[in-house]
């Protein structure tokens, strides 16, 4: 039996004498920052979409440009550095019920962004898409919203596959500094 002891000595709430029980062979990499998500994605009330432009602190909610009917901001829980979200300020949960302006602004400033990532991240690629509906994988399957992020191609380690960990270099108040300044 491995044992591992709890940061905190919190484990003696959860395992043997102060032990968490682990399996054999199994590395365990603790991530007490993903804790806030994890406790609160399921308790949200309302639509974090919707609230964030109503900050009245683009700053504090993370929002990098405002266009006409869509906003960039950052995404909280970032698979990279530099991953971001082109909303529409409208609460829609389906692509074809989009006006036909909001839809071309949304992609616009998609295009936009793609270009500033490369400038600031050089990265090999790129991924954009959108997951609609909760059973495509949208953490918030009520608004729907585009990710860009840039991406490399050793992106894809044991951290992020086996560990289910993220390694980022940069804060997101880095980021958010880096892509605003570019932005305007």
């Amino acid at each position: 039996m491995n044992k591992t002891v709890w940061p905190g000595g919190a484990a003696s709430r959860f395992g043997i004498g102060g032990y968490l029980l682990t399996s054999r062979g199994m590395d365990y990499l603790w991530t007490p920052w993903r804790y806030a998500y994890v406790t609160n994605a399921a308790k949200t009330t309302g639509c974090i979409f919707c609230e964030l432009p109503k900050l009245g602190d683009d700053a504090r909610a993370g929002i990098v440009h405002r266009g006409r009917e869509c906003y960039i901001v950052l995404n909280s829980f970032p698979y990279t550095p530099g991953h971001v979200m082109i909303v529409p300020f409208a609460h829609v949960d389906e692509l074809h019920k989009l006006p036909d302006s909001t839809a071309q602004e949304l992609m616009a400033l998609t295009q936009r962004i793609e270009g500033v990532l490369r400038q600031l991240y050089t990265p090999d690629g790129i991924n954009v898409g959108m997951n609609i509906g909760k059973a495509a994988g949208a953490g918030v399957a009520g608004h729907i919203h585009m990710h860009a992020l840039p991406r490399w191609v050793a992106d894809g380690n044991f951290m992020s596959v086996i560990g289910e960990t993220r390694i980022l270099p940069e804060t997101l108040e880095q980021t958010y500094e880096r892509i605003k300044g570019v932005l305007g």
